[in-house]
């Protein structure tokens, strides 16, 4: 009830806007394993089973005075000859049907989504493979939620809605924004899709990947990756809604989580389209990584995040609802983890963040409140991308002991702070020779 008397409120202030018409950005580039093979919501998780088989390439040349942020790309990377035959091999053993493969260059294996036969238990299945001297891993197709429920003058904006943002006011993000915005920082999301074409995001937006489906339309409805987006980085002083905690980041989208078609169940992914998003952002130029979403321990996942972790990305993830940090990605040593704002105490170096009542964007360039950790990290991954535009050569451990020092109470609860962060960093810079 409290959540519907502010939307009508809201609704209210909304109806003074006129329509606006926007031009057409570019949209989401959308990734296609095999050709004919099923998209990533036809999988079954009860059922299928992840498969990755060695697929050596060449090692790329090294250049002296490489670094993280000027890496580039090499060419494409698809399965090696000793891959397709080892997988033709393992299907003729198996009796196998794929339902779909992508390579993951970083690891140098291709991987497949595979069904048992008819008559084999999952279980079965995977012993057989365990034993199997050709398979590099083998492991159930497992499922993945997203974490939602329905000193100075501060940086004065234009934006009508900036002090209904709970979390943006809490944080004090307007006095941080004094110092940075987040330029040049690109902050990786891997989440549902985003509404590319909403006046708020339309332009900070870098990078676009479907690592789902070719469905162009669900990809811009989707409204938890809209969320995440908008509290990251929506854009300031353009005279619409709200304003990001790094209002000049850029964001590169990575669409790996999806909607079901069962009425009101919330969005999910899979081992599979997780992995084509990490393994994606280990050959991007992105130094925060926000995961706000979780399920069970994988060990495809795990080898990739620890992949990212090494490169020296800032990785941002949700605490699960339950209040523990078990599972992927929140038990992965490295990342930083995120909880929504509360009046007990934090687990330790958990950072605690504001996550209830958060007025953010929604698809079909409205807004609108919503609620979870997944706000939380968010908010976290901005204030991350405001230290790195002013000390670019920050490690992990650095920005979350500074983000936990920095920690103040607000509204009677301890939480990050934009402004006492970048006073904080501002403070150790001077201090070091």
């Amino acid at each position: 009830m409290k959540r519907r008397a502010r939307m009508l409120a809201f609704v209210a202030v909304m109806a003074a806007l006129g329509a606006c018409t926007q031009p057409r950005p570019t949209m989401p580039k959308s990734d296609k394993a095999s050709p004919g093979l099923a998209g990533a919501s036809s999988m079954d998780t009860q059922r299928d089973i992840v498969l990755a088989v060695a697929n050596p390439i060449d090692p790329p040349a090294t250049h002296a005075g490489s670094s993280l942020l000027g890496y580039t790309p090499s060419g494409s990377y698809g399965a090696g000859q000793r891959a397709a035959s080892t997988l033709a091999a393992l299907k003729e053993s198996y009796g196998i049907r794929e339902v779909s493969g992508w390579p993951i260059k970083a690891l140098g294996l291709y991987c497949i989504v595979l069904e048992p036969p008819a008559g084999m238990s999952r279980e079965a299945l995977l012993g057989a493979l365990a034993k199997d001297s050709r398979v590099q891993l083998a492991q159930p197709l497992q499922d993945y939620s997203v974490y939602a429920e329905d000193a100075t003058q501060a940086h004065r904006y234009n934006d009508p809605y900036v002090n209904l943002q709970r979390g943006f006011v809490q944080t004090e993000a307007a006095v941080a924004h004094n110092l940075s915005q987040g330029s040049g920082v690109h902050i990786a999301v891997i989440d549902t899709g985003v509404d590319m074409m909403h006046p708020d995001l339309k332009g900070g937006i870098g990078v676009a990947r479907n690592l789902v489906d070719a469905d162009v339309s669900a990809f811009t409805a989707d409204s938890h990756g809209t969320e995440v987006a908008g509290i990251i980085a929506a854009l300031g002083d353009n005279h619409e809604g709200i304003v990001g905690m790094a209002p000049k980041a850029v964001l590169n989208i990575y669409k790996a989580c999806w909607y079901s078609t069962t009425q009101g169940a919330g969005a999910h992914c899979n081992t599979f389209t997780l992995a084509k998003a990490l393994a994606a952002v280990i050959d991007s130029n992105a130094r925060i990584v926000n995961l706000s979403l979780g399920g069970p321990e994988d060990q495809l996942l795990d080898k990739l995040l620890d992949q990212l972790l090494s490169q020296g990305r800032i990785v941002v993830v949700a605490m699960p609802p339950q209040g523990d940090a078990d599972g992927f990605p929140s038990d992965t040593p490295g990342v930083i983890v995120v909880r929504v704002s509360d009046k007990s105490a934090a687990p330790p170096s958990v950072l605690s963040a504001p996550g209830d009542d958060i007025l953010t964007t929604q698809p079909g360039g409205g807004y609108d409140f919503t609620s979870g950790s997944s706000m939380a990290a968010a908010h976290v991954s901005g204030i991350a991308a405001l230290m790195l535009s002013l000390s670019p050569k920050l490690d992990a451990r650095t920005v979350h002991d500074l983000l936990l020092r920095s920690s103040k109470t607000s509204n009677g609860v301890f939480q990050v702070n934009a402004a006492s962060a970048m006073v904080a960093l501002r403070a150790e810079q001077k201090a070091s020779p």
